[in-house]
């Protein structure tokens, strides 16, 4: 057995005293997600000054005394990519971490890298080549070799060194702020999914184009699903597909034939909860209009949209020579999405309810400049072909000609 393994409850307490102790711990994750409702926490990685190890938990360990570490505030906490060992920590402590760093979030800030690879990252900062992830790796499956355990481990062995890196530079570039803030939206954002699962209902693919009544079927169609795959331990998708249950709640049919009359609900992992789907959709239908959702807005001015599409690509084109010139991640400051919630924002003219691009440093980086772009008080012209940030922002006077 590699010396790099921990699976003994006592020398995992150990580490996690020596983890407490050290003040900053580089931590990663290996899982399985294909068959579960949830991944299936497989190996840990830490990484300290002094030691690199792997914990097994798949044998039987008690891993509270990492999680209330990974929520103490005293403990930094390094991670890369950290999605998953954000909501690991959630569900495990019903907390989340209090004092996290994401390098690839980091990296965003200081490079127009965004989302770059753990290997990429330890190549830009460290200028060394690592293997990559073992992506096809079966981490359930026991015994591990030796040579997947350093390959696990390497995914955090050079972490701690990039984030002292990574806040040189942050503060050279007084960016400190906005890596804090950036983390923390981050974790922010992964716990409130989480808590607003149950009426995530409303993001199904085509729901606004249902009824009350319809959708009064989809929600609690959804929220069975939820149910059933968590009781179950199975993937959402082997209980019911996003674009069947939305089919279900339009067709709301009477019976059990009815339910798997469309080709795909023929599949034998569908077929076995036609009783309890049609169980479900009956007594939704009943529900009184006073306990339906109401109606899903939709923005049905197709010339607003296209007016809101080709600003978007505007603001896109300046955006992105706005961080070339920053030297900061487009992918990290705003996507299309956030664009076009800008436009509308803007042009509505309302001043509550704040897009991100209208708020904090991503303002004062880029959200005054294109807010003055939707406003003509500024124009853009190309300066330079050949620079990676070609265009110049020219103010303008009131009779809409250059300022000198």
């Amino acid at each position: 057995m590699s010396q790099l393994l921990i699976t003994r409850q006592s020398e995992f307490d150990e580490l996690c005293e020596h983890l407490k102790s050290s003040g900053e711990v580089a931590f990663d994750t290996e899982f399985v997600s294909e068959h579960t409702y949830r991944p299936q926490l497989c190996l840990l990685q830490f990484a300290t000054k002094e030691r690199q190890v792997a914990v097994d938990p798949l044998a039987g360990l008690d891993l509270t005394p990492w999680w209330e570490i990974m929520t103490d505030k005293e403990t930094r906490v390094i991670v890369h990519g950290g999605r998953e060992e954000i909501l690991f920590c959630w569900f495990a402590a019903e907390k989340p971490p209090q004092n996290l760093v994401d390098v690839q979030i980091v990296q965003g800030l200081l490079s127009r890298g965004y989302p770059l690879s753990h290997s990429a990252i330890v190549q830009k900062v460290m200028q060394k080549r690592i293997h990559g992830k073992e992506t096809r790796t079966d981490w359930a499956k026991r015994p591990l070799t030796d040579k997947q355990i350093e390959y696990a481990v390497e995914d955090v062995r050079y972490l701690i060194e990039i984030a002292a890196k990574q806040r040189r530079r942050l503060k050279s570039l007084k960016r400190t702020t906005w890596a804090k803030q950036e983390c923390q939206a981050f974790i922010d954002g992964l716990v409130e999914t989480q808590r607003t699962r149950p009426d995530a209902w409303v993001r199904l693919p085509k729901i606004g184009r249902l009824s009350r009544q319809d959708l009064g079927v989809a929600r609690e169609l959804f929220r069975w699903r939820e149910q059933t795959a968590e009781k179950l331990n199975r993937p959402l998708r082997t209980i019911l597909r996003d674009d069947l249950l939305v089919d279900l709640a339009h067709r709301q049919p009477k019976s059990e034939a009815e339910v798997l009359s469309t080709r795909d609900m023929q599949r034998g992992n569908y077929r076995r909860y036609a009783s309890d789907l049609l169980e479900v959709i009956r007594n939704a239908s009943k529900l009184p209009a006073s306990e339906l959702p109401e109606k899903l807005s939709q923005n049905s001015d197709d010339h607003s949209k296209q007016e809101e599409h080709v600003l978007g690509k505007l603001l896109a084109i300046a955006l992105a020579n706005c961080c070339a010139e920053a030297d900061v991640s487009p992918a990290i400051v705003a996507t299309a999405t956030d664009l076009r919630e800008f436009v509308r924002w803007h042009l509505s003219g309302q001043k509550s309810d704040e897009p991100k691009l209208a708020t904090g440093w991503r303002y004062d980086l880029c959200g005054e400049m294109l807010e003055n772009l939707l406003d003509g008080r500024i124009s853009l012209r190309v300066a330079d072909p050949s620079s990676d940030h070609p265009l110049v922002f020219e103010s303008l006077s009131k009779s809409g000609k250059q300022e000198q």
